[in-house]
């Protein structure tokens, strides 16, 4: 295993706790897992492997938008979003009051 794995299996602990129909940052993912950066959690979605139960598709940057993948397109994570229930407006962005989510009860 690599040193990034428990570092990665914190995050998708956090990513599991994302409501369907809201979206979490990855600097806010950063914030609640600790001792990592927002760029740490992207590296640790961009390795699940297919098929994965993690709800990578709710992560998204702190401006309310899709960040492209290596092939440029963010096109399938925001259909996922948009079927459950998150919406975007013209220029990509989501509303990040009104579909954020507050993270995890304590």
């Amino acid at each position: 295993m690599t040193d990034n794995y428990g570092l990665y299996e914190r995050i998708y602990r956090i990513v599991h706790l994302i409501p369907a129909g809201t979206v979490a940052t990855y600097g806010q993912i950063a914030g609640i897992v600790g001792c990592c950066s927002p760029r740490q959690v992207g590296y640790a979605l961009a390795v699940l492997p297919h098929g994965s139960d993690v709800p990578w598709q709710r992560v998204i940057n702190a401006r309310g938008e899709i960040s492209l993948n290596p092939n440029g397109s963010g096109a399938f994570q925001r259909e996922i979003l948009e079927r459950e229930g998150v919406r975007f407006n013209e220029g990509g962005q989501t509303d990040l009051n009104k579909f954020g989510w507050h993270g995890p009860l304590c």
